[in-house]
């Protein structure tokens, strides 16, 4: 069973990486802007290194590579996995979910 969470109950969404900075810093950029092109509101993008991640994250975006390291630190968090840093589907796949008041669903198996 996968797990998912209704995007009205997301009110922060964390970009993990490895160090936390460099490339991710773009992912989280492009996020911002397109939640605020999508007219999304209430919801705070954070950057943060995957193994500084709360363990009460509900909702976590990191690369597919990283996907462990989130599930061990934050365990019960929808872990939403990507492979590329920009323009990546996963990115929109968000997005729409509040757009579209549906379901975030985990990616990380």
């Amino acid at each position: 069973m996968s797990r998912s969470i209704s995007a009205s109950e997301v009110k922060t969404i964390v970009l993990a990486c490895e160090a936390g900075m460099g490339s991710s810093l773009m992912s989280v950029n492009a996020l911002k802007k397109k939640l605020k092109k999508a007219k999304v509101s209430g919801v705070t993008v954070v950057h943060k290194a995957a193994r500084a991640i709360p363990a009460d994250a509900k909702i976590v975006i990191v690369h597919k590579g990283l996907a462990k390291v989130v599930r061990k630190k934050a365990p019960e968090a929808v872990v939403v996995t990507f492979s590329q840093f920009l323009n990546d589907p996963a990115f929109d796949r968000v997005v729409n979910a509040f757009t579209e008041n549906g379901e975030i669903v985990d990616t990380a198996g």
